[in-house]
């Protein structure tokens, strides 16, 4: 039954908006919290010029908007179809130069740090200040909506909760070139609850594999505090 009601909340929708196809999750509460909301494009008769180049739009000069941003713009300024996996088109989508370096920049994020979540990594977990602390495995959900913690016990905290990130690292401070992550203290919830993230020492792999997905979840709540703002 858990399973059966898990698949439902999971279930997508294909969706026909202005701006392309999209796959959406069929309950719009359960989508992913990296997830943007499309743009309500600019109306053709507030943009007589490109809201870039200002070229002034006539028969030759065709206006198109921007799926990312909604502003509109000449053919010149508007011409790379980039994929905008925030919104769930299935297929590349016409953006401004602006707005498709931050896609193809977000595309590093689904291609290779995403992965490196959902497969999980082992870290000594701290609830709270109970100064104890726990082997357990964290990895993101596949719906990418839950950081899921396995041990002897089990917790799911969920993502779009997460309040506040501090990168724990060693070597040089944060943003040196040899500074080395090694844990992650994570606020979660209104009450500011704490969970720290500590690198064990077990082995090279499994510490090489613990700095990779800490580099990836703090990419993953950069993404996360950009959608609240939109």
């Amino acid at each position: 039954m858990a399973s059966e009601v898990a698949a439902r909340r999971d279930a997508k929708k294909l969706v026909r908006s202005p701006s392309g196809l999209r796959m959406v999750p069929e309950h719009r509460a359960f989508g992913s919290p990296f997830g943007l909301e499309e743009p309500q494009w600019v109306p053709d008769k507030e943009c007589p010029r490109c809201m870039h180049c200002d070229a002034k739009f006539d028969f030759l000069t065709r206006k198109h908007h921007c799926r990312r941003c909604g502003k509109c713009f000449c053919d010149k300024c508007c011409s790379q179809k980039v994929a905008l996996r925030r919104m769930c088109f299935v297929d590349p989508v016409r953006q401004c130069g602006r707005c498709a370096l931050v896609s193809l920049r977000e595309a590093e994020f689904f291609d290779r740090q995403l992965r490196v979540l959902l497969a999980g990594a082992t870290f000594l977990v701290t609830f709270g200040d109970s100064g104890k602390s726990e082997a357990m495995v964290c990895r993101l959900s596949p719906n990418q909506r839950f950081l899921l913690l396995d041990g002897d016990s089990h917790h799911e905290v969920e993502v779009a909760h997460i309040s506040a990130v501090q990168v724990l690292t060693e070597g040089f401070p944060p943003g040196g070139g040899n500074a080395r992550a090694t844990g992650m203290t994570l606020q979660c919830g209104a009450e500011g609850t704490r969970l720290q993230l500590t690198a064990g020492e077990d082995s090279s792999s499994n510490r090489r594999q613990a700095t990779a997905w800490l580099v990836a979840m703090h990419k993953a709540t950069k993404l996360l505090y950009e959608s609240r703002d939109q």
